[in-house]
């Protein structure tokens, strides 16, 4: 017999010789050593191993072994670098020193999902090995990093807290005083108006004032809620006088509202974070560790 390229063997023999099983996703191929005549099997790394670390393999487990070659069906040599997942796609011959060996890869679409199955279960296996491991250490680091990013926002916010409070009090004093100048205008308007009328008018005269002081109340009020798009209720008028003088407060005394509110919103939200981190439904374990420590 010949081979290819001229290679000469001479046996050739039939593909139960050499044979490929399937275990845990893996491919095992078993074959009979020529010198040591047991038979020896190879678990492979399909998506890792070549063609030439396989043969290497092979002449580890028998020393007698000279040659180890891989041919394809039409004769061509199959190339030391070339993935086993590639060479187990098809049909191919095991040259060892002078005997030829037909191997008959069981690739089928069957094999390929039971393959696939087993795989995926690996996968997930790893995955919750994983998990179950690093798990705690990953909560407590984590833990320490919200804790510090809590104690750096409550340092940047400490100083904008006393500020705003100040400003905060001055507003609301302003607010109180502007309401009880208008009552105080109110009630001297009523008192200046019982007085033209009892004392120095009489009522057919002051009606008409009245009326018209009444009227021009009216068209204030619309004018307010054309200006505003609010109506004129006093809880409003108090809150929207309280933020007037507590915005133009604000700008004189430099305080960055903005800056302000972007800080509560990451300390609401580093928060919120920490209180998830901690629910027991969330976690396998409650981790006491830092908590012991503040």
């Amino acid at each position: 017999w010949r081979g290819w390229k001229g290679a000469p063997y001479s046996t050739l023999v039939p593909s139960d010789e050499v044979t490929i099983d399937y275990r845990h996703g893996l491919p095992m191929i078993t074959l009979t050593l020529p010198t040591r005549r047991e038979r020896c099997r190879f678990t492979v790394k399909p998506a890792l191993t070549t063609v030439g670390a396989f043969l290497q393999d092979v002449q580890r487990e028998d020393k007698g072994i000279e040659r180890a070659e891989v041919f394809a069906t039409d004769g061509s040599k199959i190339s030391d670098a070339t993935l086993m997942e590639i060479l187990l796609m098809n049909d191919f011959k095991l040259v060892i020193n002078n005997t030829a060996y037909c191997v008959s890869p069981l690739v089928t679409d069957k094999m390929s999902s039971e393959h696939a199955t087993e795989m995926e279960d690996i996968k997930s296996l790893v995955h919750r090995l994983f998990v179950a491991l690093h798990l705690e250490d990953h909560q407590i680091r984590k833990e320490r990093e919200l804790l510090q990013k809590l104690d750096h926002l409550k340092e940047e916010l400490l100083p904008l807290e006393q500020m705003k409070a100040r400003i905060m009090d001055t507003a609301d004093a302003k607010t109180s005083r502007l309401l009880w100048i208008g009552l105080a205008l109110m009630s001297t308007q009523g008192g200046a108006l019982a007085w033209l009328t009892w004392w120095v008018y009489s009522w057919d005269i002051m009606e008409p004032v009245t009326y018209f002081i009444t009227y021009g109340s009216a068209m204030a009020f619309y004018a307010y809620f054309v200006l505003t798009r609010q109506d004129f209720i006093y809880p409003y008028v108090k809150d929207r006088q309280f933020l007037h003088y507590f915005y133009r407060k604000s700008k004189k005394q430099h305080f960055n509202v903005e800056q302000y509110n972007k800080l509560k919103d990451d300390l609401a939200e580093a928060e919120e974070s920490l209180r998830r981190l901690r629910q027991p439904l969330h976690l396998r374990l409650p981790i006491q560790e830092i908590s012991d420590k503040n």
